[in-house]
């Protein structure tokens, strides 16, 4: 029993603290401020699955195959103009989107983020170095489930305490400054 429970509780530990006001909780809470709370958890749990519990099972070949400046690129240019085309929304307009839709958007969003983020290195060496891949992702899920539901719950509550516009625009800023952090790591990586 100490052989899983040892991998659980180092990954759970070490995602949760390093999820923790992370850019994914961030964009969750947005999310989930204008979203389903239940969606939007359910697109980030699918994503963080994928990206992080599948880099964990196969280990380091998914890591080593993407073209980690692509993606940057790609990822930060698509992040702007999702904050420039939210901030140009029309004033007092609500969008309304259905569960679906939501679940994707959140999915996409999510995957880009963690796409080369510390914790998918992180599920990669905690598989290896504890060699039980099932016990760090079942951990790590633990604690992906833990951050997002509390960022879901945060963004749930921030509608009813902040107008519509202030939220917003402080989502679209957000959004671009993602992206521009994108563009600059990968611009950091073009140059070594």
């Amino acid at each position: 029993m100490d052989s899983y429970l040892l991998p659980l509780l180092t990954s759970f530990t070490l995602v949760f603290m390093a999820e923790l006001g992370d850019k994914t909780q961030l964009a969750t809470i947005m999310l989930s401020s204008r979203a389903s709370g239940r969606s939007v958890f359910t697109g980030a749990m699918l994503a963080f699955l994928l990206v992080d519990g599948v880099s964990a099972l196969a280990g380091g070949g998914i890591l080593r195959s993407l073209p980690f400046i692509w993606v940057d690129l790609a990822s930060g240019a698509l992040f702007i103009l999702f904050g420039v085309l939210s901030l140009l929304g029309g004033a007092g307009r609500v969008r309304v989107e259905g569960d679906g839709v939501t679940i994707l958007k959140t999915f996409s969003i999510v995957s880009i983020m963690e796409l080369g983020d510390k914790t998918q290195l992180a599920s990669i060496i905690l598989a290896a170095e504890l060699g039980s891949p099932v016990s760090v992702v079942a951990g790590m899920m633990l604690a992906f489930a833990s951050v997002t539901g509390l960022g879901v719950l945060l963004g749930t509550k921030l509608l009813r305490l902040m107008p519509e516009r202030y939220l917003r625009v402080g989502c679209s800023l957000l959004f671009v400054f993602f992206g521009i952090l994108f563009i600059f790591r990968a611009f950091s990586i073009w140059s070594f």
